[in-house]
């Protein structure tokens, strides 16, 4: 799910700023921002967003600044490269037969001029102090923002679980007629062939006997209907559920799988397909869930 939370935490020694980016995906992948002299402690970043988050792509953006009062360091000014860089503007004004001087701004943009030196190395110990608090001020605000998109998605899967609950019951209330209209089918069949056969025939009460068995799908209704159950269950459920929804869509995919095969009725196989249809819309979005 997406969203994002800001965290700010200051400490006698920096002041933290860190910003928690996440958007849809299916595993779980954290990208951090950190700099340069702080690039050790992107493991021990890792390790703080983790038990927090289980899916999605999430960036973490971290930048300091020292506090107000806090000495921040000294400006350096690098006198060699700044004499070349004005003598390289006065061998392109001979180059181009007029007068260019580099302005204020040209040496200010020019990497490496000028430059902020801290009095003394940052301590990624005291950094972390300011960057901790921070990061978890900022994931729990991510958090609210993705709670509260998954309870409009939860709105959405429940929606679609009734309307798959409706198809499931079109089903298991058009399949019992259906050997019914196979023995009707039959007896067409042998009518036309000129064929007599009484209702009580052993060969056809053993036909039919095989093709109530072969397209039996009690038992696909029943597992359906369990994992409709099981589905409500994990969409109330205050854990991290998507992977477990996912598997379970994964399961009724099946089920409606089998049922269009072994059913050989016209109404149970359009019915089919539209529950298929209507689950791949709610795989798609569970993907992205927690």
């Amino acid at each position: 799910m997406t969203g994002f939370g800001r965290g700010t935490h200051t400490t006698p020694a920096w002041l933290a700023n860190v910003e928690a980016a996440a958007v849809n995906r299916k595993q779980l992948e954290i990208v951090t921002n950190l700099p340069r002299s702080l690039q050790t402690l992107e493991v021990r970043l890792r390790q703080a967003t983790l038990p927090h988050i289980s899916r999605g792509r999430i960036q973490i953006s971290v930048s300091m600044e020292r506090p107000e009062g806090v000495a921040s360091g000294e400006i350096r000014i690098d006198s060699s490269l700044a004499k070349s860089f004005e003598s390289a503007f006065a061998d392109l004004s001979l180059i181009l037969g007029r007068a260019l001087l580099p302005s204020p701004s040209d040496f200010i943009r020019q990497p490496g001029i000028i430059t902020a030196a801290e009095s003394a190395e940052t301590d990624p110990e005291l950094a972390w102090d300011a960057i901790a608090p921070a990061l978890e001020q900022a994931i729990a605000n991510l958090n609210s923002m993705r709670a509260s998109e998954g309870r409009h998605l939860q709105a959405d899967f429940l929606t679609r679980l009734g309307q798959l609950t409706a198809f499931t019951q079109i089903i298991a209330d058009h399949a019992p007629s259906r050997p019914e209209r196979q023995r009707d089918l039959l007896f067409k069949r042998l009518s036309d062939l000129n064929i007599p056969m009484e209702m009580d025939d052993d060969r056809l009460i053993r036909e039919l006997a095989l093709f109530a068995d072969r397209c039996d799908i009690s038992e696909e209704i029943t597992r359906l209907q369990s994992h409709f159950a099981k589905f409500h269950e994990y969409i109330h459920s205050s854990e991290s559920a998507g992977r477990s929804l996912d598997f379970l869509c994964q399961e009724l995919f099946r089920e409606f799988n089998t049922i269009g095969s072994k059913a050989n009725d016209a109404l149970i196989a359009q019915t089919v397909v539209q529950a298929k249809t209507e689950l791949e819309k709610l795989r798609e979005q569970i993907q992205n869930i927690e």
